[in-house]
């Protein structure tokens, strides 16, 4: 297996929240990934649907009280300096800073009642990425990912296309903790806006095709060795799995679909160049391939200091790719098929500190939703009058994921296996928020 250590972005309790992930090594052609597409196989998944599903994960926390739950009537020293502007939904108002967003409101939902219980950012991120709470020291994934129980149960929508991709890396707690290495996230591992060649879908240096053919061969010879000594015939079904990895390395569905030089220029223009916006570019066309869950992670939203000055320097950069993926998805035919995520590990203080910023608030959040065959146009739940706390349907990050699941058609009471053979659910609670079924 290969080791890669992703991008890195800075929180305030002095971590470098730097993506880890294992990948198959896909050079050695038949010895890794082939055992990945068993194991999935063997888990009996099914595939109902070809739905899919793109998260934004703003880490760090962003300011809900500043983006989608602003409170002009508010003190001086709660409200902020963002005015509300109205949408295309009549009563649906976001920040100034997201007017982009304001044309699509029909197609976008807002949660503005999420909460939870913990200011740390290690078990709020477990909590988004998994639904369950975490120790605080705990610096890998005590529960799979959503993304991970998506790659098990589901797997790709398409063959020869990862099931799970991270753009650009992984962010913290994506991973698949018992489920397993081969249900971590393929990773990018660049900035989308460099055009970047994706590592893991290239031939190590000094293998060409032809010396991959004839390891495919070999393999196939020691195969056959292998059966002859296999009474059982449980190998009988390998040749189908090493032949998957075998098109993903060598099939053009992969390449084309991580290949942005592919797109249209003014397409480009349209998402901005920016990280954020190329990174929802090609979440667009990797759902588009057959990935079933695309995690974009977008970091440096811990603003404990300067918070305005930070949030008129990346929300329009946010606003710009989330508008033109939104019309993307919807144009192209995919918003009945493809969901939007958009949400941090939590909200930040509504009272202004004294370093004109905001600190950690699990206490009021808010979230985004586009797609996904759901009811669009609409805000559900509230805050009080300082964004403080839900005064209306509260609720949980695992009431999200649940709807995520539903989308998926994934059955949340489904069992793993953790590492003591104990039976795990995907989720223990959380049910689907009605309000958009």
């Amino acid at each position: 297996m290969l080791d890669i250590w992703g991008g890195r972005y800075g929180t305030c309790d002095g971590a470098s929240r730097r993506s880890f992930l294992r990948v198959g090594a896909l050079g050695a052609m038949g010895l890794a990934l082939p055992d990945v597409l068993r194991a999935r196989a063997m888990a009996g998944s099914t595939k109902p649907k070809d739905t899919a599903v793109i998260q934004i994960f703003l880490g760090g926390g962003p300011t809900h009280i500043d983006t989608y739950d602003l409170k002009p009537k508010a003190p001086k020293e709660f409200r902020g300096e963002f005015k509300p502007v109205a949408t295309n939904v009549p009563g649906f108002e976001l920040c100034e800073l997201f007017p982009q967003q304001a044309k699509v409101a029909d197609k976008l939902t807002v949660i503005r009642s999420l909460h939870h219980s913990s200011s740390d950012h290690n078990v709020g991120s477990h909590w988004v990425m998994t639904g369950f709470s975490s120790a605080p020291q705990a610096q890998r994934n005590e529960r799979p990912s959503s993304g991970s129980v998506v790659a098990r149960l589901r797997g790709a929508n398409t063959p020869g296309i990862p099931a799970y991709v991270a753009v650009p890396n992984a962010p913290p707690f994506a991973q698949a903790a018992y489920l397993g290495p081969g249900y971590n996230p393929f990773s990018l591992n660049g900035n989308p806006m460099n055009d970047v060649k994706v590592r893991n879908l290239d031939l190590p240096s000094g293998l060409t095709l032809d010396r991959l053919d004839d390891r495919r061969y070999l393999l196939g010879k020691l195969d056959t060795i292998n059966r002859r000594r296999d009474a059982s015939g449980a190998m009988e079904g390998m040749d189908r799995f090493k032949a998957e990895a075998y098109e993903m390395i060598t099939g053009p569905n992969a390449r084309k679909a991580f290949d942005l030089t592919r797109e249209d220029p003014k397409i480009r223009d349209r998402y901005g160049r920016t990280q954020v916006g190329q990174g929802c570019l090609l979440a667009r066309r990797l759902v588009e391939a057959g990935v079933a869950f695309v995690t974009i992670s977008e970091g440096n939203w811990d603003h404990h200091g300067q918070v305005f000055q930070n949030c008129r320097r990346q929300l329009p950069p946010l606003d710009t790719a989330i508008a033109a993926l939104v019309g993307d998805l919807y144009e192209r035919g995919l918003g009945e098929k493809v969901l939007l995520l958009v949400w941090g590990e939590f909200g930040r203080t509504p009272r202004v500190n004294g370093a004109s910023g905001r600190d950690h608030w699990p206490g009021s959040m808010s979230a985004l939703v586009s797609g996904g065959g759901l009811k669009m146009g609409q805000v559900i739940g509230a805050t009080n009058s300082k964004a403080e706390y839900p005064t209306e349907r509260a609720l949980l990050p695992e009431d999200v994921l649940r709807t995520v699941y539903h989308v998926l058609d994934i059955d949340p009471r489904h069992d793993f296996l953790n590492d003591s053979g104990r039976p795990m659910h995907v989720l223990n609670q959380g049910e689907p928020i009605r309000e958009l079924i």
